[in-house]
């Protein structure tokens, strides 16, 4: 007796490179990057390993494409009728606020200096820094100090929050033990340090990221001239 054809769609046809994405972001948020295997994405996606790479071909590929769907849409939100200033600052808080909430993006876009997601940082700071008619000759530094300061200080807060977690401790709990332990430094080793552990408690990581972002984008006028 000759079999019946199934003909129910097969579960690859509504596979898409988008749906494989998103898998891969909810992997990534969970277990971070260790987490991340062919074989988990195909038990969420309810699909075999072959389908996943008929679309992507390796882990660092779907982690950079990962990575550049949370960038493009970090950087999606239109930003009209401001000063490049603004914009920069809209920019930086953006990418602070993606990263942290998505910390692997650190590492992501460290692995992948040269392709998409930095790219695409890379060249709205740029176009912004343009127009706030930085020199040309200038214009390589200025991107560079502030596409360094954005990821490095990003990431440096996400990975705090990390560590915060891991130690069971909530933000307020795990400040409050560092500013202690601040306050009980050597007082001729470590003067300054000892004179701002009472503010470590209370302070906001977006306002100093943006108080940074200031600093730099002042001294790009200063070094203009302006």
């Amino acid at each position: 007796m000759t079999k019946k054809a199934n003909t129910s769609p097969r579960r690859e046809e509504s596979l898409s490179r988008d749906r494989i994405i998103e898998a891969s972001i909810a992997l990534l948020d969970s277990s971070g990057e260790r987490g991340l295997t062919f074989r988990a994405l195909a038990e969420r996606l309810a699909t075999g390993p072959g389908a996943i790479y008929w679309h992507i071909d390796h882990k660092s590929d779907l982690l950079t494409a990962a990575c550049d769907a949370i960038i493009a849409r970090a950087l999606s939100a239109p930003v009209v009728g401001v000063t490049p200033e603004a914009s920069i600052r809209a920019l930086a808080l953006s990418m602070f606020d993606a990263i942290d909430a998505h910390p692997w993006i650190g590492s992501a876009l460290t692995r992948a200096p040269g392709q998409l997601p930095m790219v695409r940082i890379f060249e709205r700071i740029g176009q912004q820094v343009r127009m706030l008619g930085v020199a040309e000759s200038a214009q390589w530094g200025a991107v560079s100090a502030l596409l360094s300061y954005i990821l490095g200080v990003s990431g440096q807060n996400a990975a705090n929050a990390h560590i915060a977690r891991e130690q069971g401790a909530d933000r307020v709990g795990f400040l409050e033990q560092v500013s202690t332990m601040w306050s009980e430094l050597d007082q001729n080793e470590y003067p300054f340090t000892r004179s701002v552990a009472g503010q470590l408690s209370a302070h906001d990581d977006r306002v100093d990221f943006l108080a940074g972002i200031d600093l730099i984008l002042r001294g790009m006028e200063l070094a203009d001239g302006h």
